[in-house]
């Protein structure tokens, strides 16, 4: 199953993609500027590579999340450069985490 929905918070609108894939389930809030993931995305990867580390990507994680709405209200674990150089930190919650993605 693959489910895309258009959210807002705090007046910025995101889509959410959810995709059941065997035994978990990947989870995205994203706009054009980045997007915040469940742990099942590699968030390190982005700044490991060199030809992905120039992309420059804006993203960051949470683990232990279900849903959307468990995401929006969980902690960060892992954020690229990218991300930290707007401001994103580890500890910080998706739902505010997602101020910085304008």
């Amino acid at each position: 199953m693959f489910r895309v929905d258009r959210i807002y918070v705090n007046n910025k609108q995101f889509y959410t993609y959810t995709i059941k894939l065997p035994k978990t389930t990947l989870l995205i809030i994203a706009n054009d500027v980045g997007f915040m993931s469940c742990r099942a995305i590699d968030v390190d990867v982005f700044d490991s590579l060199p030809h992905l580390k120039e992309r420059e990507v804006v993203c960051a994680c949470a683990a232990g999340v279900k849903t959307i709405e468990e995401l929006l209200n969980a902690p960060l674990v892992k954020v690229t450069e990218a991300a930290k150089a707007r401001g994103i930190h580890v500890g910080m919650i998706v739902r505010e985490a997602l101020n910085y993605l304008e």
